[in-house]
C-alpha cells in the first residue's frame, strides 16, 4: 500500500498526528488519536481486529477537497 500525505490538522504542532493520507488502493488511512472513553465505546460495535479514532473536523474536510 502506498500512502500519500493529505493532511493534519493544524493541533497538532510538530507531530503528525491526527493525518489524513490517501492510498493507492482508493481508499484513505486515517491517523488519530484513540479513543478509550468507555461511555463511547459502549455505542459502537467493535470487533476485536478493528479500533476507532477521533481526527478533529479541519482533518476530515479536507477529503472533500480532493476528491
Amino acid at each position: 500500500m502506498q500512502l500519500t500525505f493529505i493532511r493534519k490538522t493544524v493541533l497538532s504542532g510538530d507531530t503528525n498526528c491526527p493525518s489524513l493520507y490517501r492510498t493507492d488502493r482508493d481508499t484513505f488511512v486515517v491517523q488519530g488519536w484513540r479513543v478509550t472513553d468507555p461511555d463511547a465505546l459502549r455505542q459502537l460495535d467493535i470487533p476485536d481486529h478493528e479500533t476507532v479514532v477521533e481526527v478533529p473536523s479541519d482533518v476530515l474536510a479536507e477529503i472533500a477537497r480532493t476528491l
